[in-house]
């Protein structure tokens, strides 16, 4: 069953003489105990979408449902507190005068003070916090905080947990780890959840299925693996990892297609491999074939070899990247051994499973 559906849901704002869409017919679903995640830049979209699935924002177009209840239509919106939707938002909006405690228990005023002061321990626990009830939001660390946060929006056990840049306010060393270990919390308790983020270590650490957004719209709505291995669209492939774009031709050979680039021939085995390089290619074979850095490997024994014009070292590799003789850079991950200085020239070789290919420029 769906826990989240949108359906073509469409949301403009007036901008001066015109009005200006935020949304533009956005449809995705979300399953129960499922955790997705929008990605994408600033001014995509991603925040309106969580104001418009909590119930702030009224929608022009479209359907909202959260458990096949309808929340959301034009003209129409179902009160914010009636959703049974939690939310932690960028800068946790703790009560500072309040107690760990009394903040998780706030939403749980219907419930007797021994009830819920009994589920906001047991939270604290599953949160890593037991023994924290009673010092207040100054006495904790960043991280300390977005765990009551999340205590706090997981008590009155909602039906869907909305999470709005949680980990911008943190150091970046810890952002990936806090990931982790909310996706381990979220299912553990069984909460399906959204998050928004232009952080896509963030989305691929804690997701299972992640969007990514542009101009009010889902390019992709995929598992993280296939964003980065089998991106539909240049635009998804240019904001999900790193890579290069290198022209190549399509040509056949005893029977089988084959790229031919100036890094070597590329075989195409995968069928829909296959079917994305036969809709890509213009009239004379052409085409645009996407290279991520683990697909170009340093190889001293190679004739093909790359000029290092940029390197960035990463503990145990380092991401050069190379002018190739034609003036293309391609990107490689190369152990960190192979410590090589800026303009010298090394060796390298393709070794891609996945041939990614688009229309040529």
């Amino acid at each position: 069953m769906h826990a989240l559906s949108l359906d073509q849901v469409t949301v403009s704002f007036d901008d001066g003489a015109q009005r200006r869409s935020v949304l533009d017919r956005l449809s995705f679903q979300l399953e129960e105990a499922a955790i997705g995640c929008l990605l994408g830049a600033s001014g995509s979209g991603k925040t309106t979408v969580l104001r418009a699935i909590a119930g702030f924002q009224a929608i022009d177009h479209g359907e909202i449902y959260i458990k096949k209840q309808l929340v959301s239509r034009h003209g129409k919106t179902l009160a914010p507190e009636r959703r049974q939707v939690g939310i932690v938002f960028q800068d946790y909006a703790l009560f500072p005068h309040l107690s760990v405690l009394q903040n998780i228990t706030f939403g749980l005023r219907k419930h007797s003070k021994e009830s819920a002061t009994t589920q906001a321990l047991e939270l604290l626990e599953l949160v890593g916090l037991e023994g924290f009830e009673h010092r207040f939001p100054h006495e904790l660390s960043g991280g300390q905080q977005q765990r009551v946060a999340l205590a706090r929006a997981l008590a009155p056990r909602p039906h869907l947990l909305l999470l709005d840049e949680p980990f911008s306010n943190l150091d970046p060393a810890l952002r990936e780890r806090l990931a982790m270990d909310l996706r381990d919390l979220l299912k553990r308790h069984g909460t399906t959840a959204l998050l928004v983020t232009h952080d896509q270590h963030e989305a691929f650490a804690l997701a299972d299925s992640v969007g990514v957004m542009s101009a009010g719209r889902v390019e992709q709505w995929d598992t993280a693996w296939r964003l980065y291995h089998q991106p539909r669209s240049r635009r998804v492939a240019n904001f999900v990892g790193q890579g290069s774009f290198l022209h190549a031709q399509m040509i056949q050979r005893n029977g089988k297609s084959l790229l031919q680039t100036e890094l070597g021939e590329l075989w195409i085995q995968d069928p829909a491999d296959l079917a994305m390089a036969a809709s890509s290619s213009d009239a004379q074979g052409r085409l645009m074939v996407l290279l991520r850095p683990d697909d170009v490997v340093h190889d001293d024994a190679s004739t093909i070899t790359g000029e290092i014009v940029r390197k960035a070292f990463r503990g145990a590799q380092f991401l050069y990247a190379l002018r190739l003789a034609s003036g293309s850079e391609v990107l490689t991950l190369v152990p960190s051994h192979h410590n090589h200085d800026y303009g010298e020239a090394i060796g390298v070789r393709l070794d891609a499973d996945h041939v990614v290919t688009f229309k040529p420029e």
